[in-house]
């Protein structure tokens, strides 16, 4: 059952480790079936150099589970992605990781500002990655916790905990986004510490909804077949 969708949550969460994303067992990954509405999900407790797609765990978001092969559970921290799939109907990929740098400001509750533009990018409706307030992992209480921020931004930090990234797309592109929170982070830190502590100037929302592909770019071949069949 899903099992390309399986092989993909697998990848990726074995390059968030070798990405330095995660740690030993650290972090979570998801991804939804939109057709079916099953959730397929990376389990608790195993070491992801040993991870295999069969170990992955399909649910459905009610959390009943429908299908594991190796008869491992599902992450404990299932309940924060289902929450964030109900809020987020277009929802198909969550990323959670406990990177570094992301994490120690998730530690300080303390908000990311888009302090470069690549973050227009990243959902960021208010210019910022925001914290969700502290729940206890593995329980209601996370998963309550994250609605109002996954409804802000597509990334976001858990209080004392880690970051999530949601992607209406695919897994790699949510992987992509927890990539970008950890830079974003990190350049934060540094600017903070070579700016004795002052806060760096960053992007409003409405600079960052300005962005779009440049116009003045043109594709030669497709023009001159536009011209050839008269469509131009």
């Amino acid at each position: 059952m899903l099992e390309t969708l399986k092989k993909e949550v697998c990848e990726i969460a074995k390059r968030a480790q070798r990405d330095g994303l995660c740690k030993h067992k650290s972090g979570n990954f998801s991804a939804r079936d939109l057709a079916s509405g099953f959730v397929v999900i990376t389990p608790t407790s195993v070491d992801r150099d040993l991870l295999t797609p069969r170990d992955m765990v399909v649910m459905d978001l009610e959390a009943n589970v429908v299908e594991n092969l190796s008869g491992l559970r599902p992450t404990s921290e299932t309940l924060m992605h289902l929450m964030i799939y109900r809020q987020r109907p277009k929802a198909s990929a969550v990323a959670h990781t406990h990177s570094p740098y992301a994490t120690a400001f998730a530690l300080l509750n303390k908000p990311l500002p888009a302090i470069v533009y690549e973050v227009a990018n990243l959902g960021l409706t208010k210019a910022r990655v925001p914290v969700a307030p502290y729940g206890r992992p593995g329980t209601t209480g996370l998963a309550e916790s994250v609605i109002e921020s996954c409804l802000e931004a597509d990334c976001f930090l858990l209080e004392k905990h880690g970051a999530v990234a949601v992607d209406e797309r695919n897994i790699y592109e949510a992987f992509l986004k927890a990539a970008y929170i950890e830079e974003l982070a990190e350049l934060y830190y540094l600017a903070l510490t070579a700016n004795g502590g002052n806060e760096p100037e960053g992007f409003g929302p409405e600079e960052l909804q300005r962005w779009e592909y440049p116009k003045e770019i043109s594709f030669l071949k497709e023009r001159e077949k536009s011209i050839s069949t008269g469509t131009a």
